[in-house]
């Protein structure tokens, strides 16, 4: 009897718990005290897109974009390493071909010193090196990867509850924000590249005077066509965005910039809003990590009072002249900011920048209209499938059938609580997998009933009968349902956001039910015949 005592408990203990796990997605939970919401260890039980609305997005990397990227701060890099051994030749790269005229051994040797990987070729005077096959495959798969975390990143500063986000094929991920209704912002903050970059103005070549102070918007190209042959090799023209208040009206002032980057985003630690006292306009402050503190110190003393320009996605933000060498590694990005754009742009600055540009390739937006009609529908599947089942085994074992009806909502229960303690995401195949655990729940039951059955007609008892028909039974139900927790572990390593939530229900609800046929059921049987001499059992 003691035992069977210590049994119950556990039962209601589990029950209770169950029932506080779930409360967060009960109307009740409103009515509870502050104290009792603030202290409640989860949020219950979140619903996916599929179920809630909200936002699908697929995004393609541009893997040869990062390949190039790649060459062009090889290309700095051998620069600098050329420079330092006095060597005079001109580095330039054109694609994916890194450019060195003109050819010496000497030249050669350096670049292979530094870069032993690089393939090379000579066309003429001129050396030409490319990162290998391998190389190129793996920055790639590389780019894919850490675009991923970068999103992920974003996406966690966003605020958006339960996302899901994953790789799909060699080059896509995949971005799904359950409840979210905004999709132009979410795709501007999870798109933006952020290459954040420091070049000079170089105000001293003869065309940049002849640059107009601004352009429509529109006639950039047109701008660029015209001063092509007398804008220097080393140097390009980029645009800045200037937004009038009073007036409404959007212009663009040309900047002609060098080439050369002496500075990018990856070296910053610190990315916050601030508001400029004199205008009453936010900006994003910027902070460096070491490296980039020494860096941008030896930038601003090796340039006094010439202009820096702050690039970001090949847009000028801001150009000031360098008063003095500043050290401590800050600087600020302005630019007639509203609140949001600077909170976002401190966001994918903080996040760090894209190794790549990522192309949209679907956004599909799913009403909350598509979400309830799937929640109807998934109850209503789930009440027919517990009067089905309720009234198959009342029939066929009777008033051992209602035990194991009792079982089955047991099951249910401890389910949803224990899908409310991990906070996990309830999607449509999810609530497919709540429905085939229904099954599932009565399916050890039969297992054991029919045990039971030929332990009687053997002519034993049947406290006997049920004894023996749940140790007879024991290793076939729990082999069983270890093939199918490892079917549900497989699933949820290898699949997707909504083949996951089905693996989740389906791995809880299978290791539940051990607990609710091995253990529920046994001990109100123990109970019954622990009350009475029972003679004959209604199976």
């Amino acid at each position: 009897m003691k035992n069977i005592k210590w049994r119950l408990g556990l039962i209601i203990g589990t029950l209770i718990l169950a029932f506080i796990f779930f409360l967060p997605n009960t109307p009740l939970f409103k009515y509870m005290p502050q104290w009792w919401k603030d202290n409640l260890p989860n949020r219950g039980i979140a619903l996916g897109l599929d179920l809630q609305g909200g936002i699908h997005l697929v995004f393609e990397v541009e893997g040869d974009r990062a390949v190039e990227i790649t060459t062009e701060r090889t290309a700095q890099r051998i620069r600098d390493v050329l420079e330092k051994r006095k060597l005079t030749v001109e580095v330039k790269r054109e694609g994916k071909d890194i450019i060195i005229s003109p050819n010496s051994p000497e030249v050669r040797q350096a670049v292979l010193d530094t870069y032993p990987t690089l393939e090379s070729t000579t066309v003429g005077d001129s050396l030409i090196f490319r990162l290998s096959a391998e190389e190129a495959k793996r920055i790639k798969d590389n780019a894919t990867d850490q675009a991923l975390e970068t999103i992920r990143n974003r996406v966690d500063q966003f605020g958006v509850a339960e996302p899901v986000i994953h790789r799909q094929g060699e080059n896509e991920i995949v971005v799904q924000l359950p409840g979210y209704k905004d999709p132009k912002r979410a795709i501007q903050l999870i798109g933006k590249t952020a290459q954040l970059e420091f070049r000079l103005v170089d105000d001293e070549a003869p065309v940049a005077a002849e640059l107009p102070a601004s352009i429509r918007p529109g006639e950039e190209e047109e701008l660029i066509q015209k001063f092509k042959d007398r804008i220097p090799e080393d140097d390009v023209i980029l645009f800045q965005r200037i937004f009038n208040k009073e007036t409404g009206e959007v212009t663009k002032r040309p900047f002609l910039l060098k080439k050369e980057i002496l500075l990018t985003g990856d070296l910053l630690s610190e990315a916050r809003i601030a508001i400029d006292q004199r205008f009453n306009e936010p900006y994003v402050s910027l902070s460096f990590n070491s490296a980039g503190a020494k860096l941008f110190e030896e930038i601003t003393g090796k340039y006094v009072q010439k202009r820096l320009a702050i690039i970001l996605d090949g847009n000028v933000y801001s150009a000031p002249v360098i008063r003095e060498r500043i050290a401590g590694g800050n600087a600020q990005i302005s630019g007639a900011f509203s609140m949001e754009e600077a909170k976002d742009l401190a966001i994918v600055l903080r996040a760090g920048a894209l190794p790549a540009p990522v192309k949209l390739l679907q956004n599909v937006t799913v009403g909350p209209s598509l979400g309830r009609d799937s929640i109807e529908a998934g109850k209503k599947a789930g009440i027919i499938a517990v009067l089905l089942v309720v009234v198959f085994m009342f029939i066929y074992y009777r008033m051992s059938g209602l035990i194991a009806d009792l079982a089955m909502v047991l099951n249910v229960i401890l389910l949803l609580g224990a899908m409310a303690f991990l906070n996990a995401t309830l999607t449509l195949p999810g609530i497919a997998g709540i429905i085939l655990a229904i099954g599932m729940a009565v399916d050890s039951n039969v297992l054991m009933f029919e045990r039971m059955r030929e332990e009687l007609r053997a002519g034993k008892t049947p406290r006997a009968a049920v004894d023996s028909g749940y140790d007879k039974a024991f290793i076939t139900i729990v082999d069983s349902h270890v093939t199918t927790l490892i079917t549900a572990a497989v699933l949820f390593q290898f699949g997707t956001g909504p083949i996951k939530g089905f693996a989740v229900t389906l791995s809880l609800g299978v290791a539940i039910n051990l607990f609710t046929a091995l253990i529920g059921t046994k001990t109100v049987f123990d109970i019954i015949n622990s009350r009475r001499e029972v003679k004959k059992l209604s199976i």
